[in-house]
């Protein structure tokens, strides 16, 4: 297969998964009201790949395979190897306005760098090193779209997690066999979960520590897997019309708690196990961390811009994008979009080669930094859609449908801008509202804020990795020499 159409995802999806929206066992996930408008949105990334326009940037001849496939998975061995896999990252969050944070191409990005260093997971044996690189074949091959799951429930953060009140919550290992491990337990927030092929688990953060080897496992597993449920959250699509709600509509990325009972994971679908040592240090080791940050950071860059574009065009609704104190705002919002693009062109441009593996790596600390300022930097642009867009914002049309009623005159008057109509300025601020009011708004502004873990730690940890440390310190001292 190699290179899937959205036909062939969404056929892929009718495997009779167990899915619940509240109490409610959802028979087919792609009929399914809630998850219908996501769904379209993920096969529309599918179908852009097989464009020609996009296809020799986004589909690659990679090493290893005897059929093109998807540029994400391929593994990046030169300067334009890094370019083309930013172009396609910049390509999937353009099309979905950077607001789906688990299109495909991020956690195929993750397996790739799992897989390129099969020389970590030999460590633990060598069955294990070549379960990753097999899983890596398998999930290019057949161009399957990821979520993964690494939280705990958020219970006695006091305690370890055998130590809580029921040990049993936590996901961990309850049996083994010659097919495999047996699981029980929980994990919580496996984004886009209910139309995702397959599950990748691997607990963050990696601070286990001894008596928790049980709950220390990294694994994958098809989503259709007897005895994984899948429990959603509220939906925020919001049926309907999409021009009103233009965002929600189309990407609202389900979050979902899964359950396991008694689930068996075959054995070369196991990747580390019962091994707190190595599981602490993956996330460095394995140096998933570079390629990740690559495309989120490719992603926030799209995101940001997008903002920044509708600030723009609501300023030019109110005829105010000239007053000086507009300016220094949309001034303020162009410098948080360009540090964030800066990053991943700074990363690529001081990338060093692992003689491990003899993979391209883009440089860690430029991604870091776009990591740690994603995190202020889209929250401090959603509140200046809400400062620029002020009352406007709670005074629109039930629907956009209702220019067409009777009212329609009414409205077009209340809400006519300075250079255009009133049915244009309206759509500008329904998409507004999207941004920083909706349910949907507030889920992304609380996803942009956590999804690299807490910030502090993140920033710390930058500073106790910081490369160039000792350079800055030399020179310092040396001055200090000369007083």
């Amino acid at each position: 297969m190699s290179v899937r159409t959205g036909a062939q995802y969404v056929r892929g999806l009718k495997d009779g998964r167990e899915v619940y929206f509240g109490t409610e066992r959802v028979d087919d996930v792609t009929e399914f009201p809630a998850f219908r408008g996501a769904i379209g949105s993920i096969a529309s990334l599918y179908d852009l790949q097989q464009t020609p326009a996009n296809r020799d940037v986004m589909v690659a001849g990679a090493e290893g395979f005897d059929q093109p496939v998807a540029r994400a998975f391929e593994f990046p061995r030169t300067p334009e190897h890094l370019r083309l896999k930013r172009e396609t990252y910049v390509r999937f969050a353009e099309a979905t306005c950077g607001m789906m944070g688990r299109s495909p191409d991020f956690l195929n990005a993750m397996v790739t760098a799992l897989a390129a260093k099969r020389s970590f997971f030999a460590r633990m044996s060598d069955e294990r090193a070549q379960a990753i690189v097999d899983y890596h074949r398998h999930v290019a091959e057949n161009d399957l779209f990821l979520t993964h799951a690494l939280l705990d429930p958020q219970l006695d953060k006091s305690r370890a997690r055998h130590e809580q009140s029921d040990p049993g919550i936590c996901l961990r290992i309850t049996g083994r066999s010659s097919e495999g491990l047996v699981l029980n337990g929980i994990k919580r927030i496996a984004t886009a979960a209910p139309f995702a092929d397959e599950l990748f688990v691997w607990p963050f953060p990696p601070t286990f520590r001894p008596g928790e080897e049980a709950y220390a496992n990294v694994f994958a597993i098809p989503m259709n897997t007897p005895g994984l449920r899948t429990l959603c959250r509220p939906s925020f699509a919001h049926l309907g019309d999409r021009r009103d709600y233009p965002l929600a509509s189309r990407f609202d990325e389900m979050d979902t708690t899964l359950v396991f009972e008694n689930v068996v994971v075959p054995w070369d679908r196991v990747f580390l196990h019962e091994n707190i040592e190595l599981l602490n240090c993956m996330y460095r080791d394995t140096r998933m961390r570079e390629l990740t940050a690559h495309q989120t950071n490719a992603r926030l860059e799209v995101k940001l811009g997008f903002v920044y574009a509708l600030l723009l065009r609501m300023a030019e609704a109110q005829g105010i994008e000239t007053r000086p104190d507009v300016m220094e705002m949309l001034g303020e919002a162009a410098v948080r979009v360009e540090v964030i693009r800066s990053t991943t062109r700074s990363a690529e441009f001081q990338a060093r080669v692992d003689e491990d593996n003899g993979i391209l790596y883009p440089y860690l600390p430029a991604l870091q930094t776009g990591r740690a300022l994603g995190p202020v930097y889209y929250p401090e642009m959603v509140a200046m859609v809400r400062r620029l867009g002020g009352g406007g914002l709670v005074q629109l049309p039930v629907s956009m449908r209702d220019f067409d009623s009777p009212l329609g005159v009414d409205l077009e008057r209340s809400l006519r801008g300075a250079q255009i109509p009133g049915t244009d300025k309206a759509q500008l601020l329904k998409l507004a509202w999207d941004v920083c009011g909706s349910e949907f708004a507030a889920r992304h502004e609380l996803y942009e804020m956590n999804y690299a873990g807490e910030r502090s730690p993140l920033v710390a940890g930058i500073h106790r990795e910081y490369p160039r440390r000792q350079a800055c310190l030399d020179h310092l001292d040396s001055y200090m020499a000369t007083l």
